[in-house]
């Protein structure tokens, strides 16, 4: 896929940050492929934050093989909102860090 245009990145690394609902993320990867800095990367739920999910979501989870977005590289974030509009359940907000 071809990576988008950074030009809508109008912030500087670190200023905004996304913010991923682990019980709306299904892990279908749409925020990984749209994100021109690598914030975010498609992993199994870790097991702490499995814990702190109620039983529907944990349900919801098993469904769709327990994977959802992490933001491990989250200071390069530059707020341009792509991940945003990418995710189909909704699950990622941007926030002022």
């Amino acid at each position: 896929m071809e990576q988008p245009s950074t030009d809508g990145c109008k912030q500087l690394p670190g200023v905004f940050g996304p913010i991923v609902s682990l019980k709306r993320c299904e892990g279908k990867g749409d925020c990984v492929e749209v994100c021109p800095e690598h914030v975010f990367r498609v992993q199994r739920i870790e097991q702490d934050d499995y814990r702190e999910l109620k039983p529907f979501h944990r349900l919801k989870l098993r469904v769709h093989g327990m994977q959802v977005a992490y933001t491990p590289n989250l200071d390069a974030c530059r707020g341009c909102g792509l991940c945003v509009g990418a995710c189909p359940e909704h699950a990622i907000t941007l926030k002022r860090r």
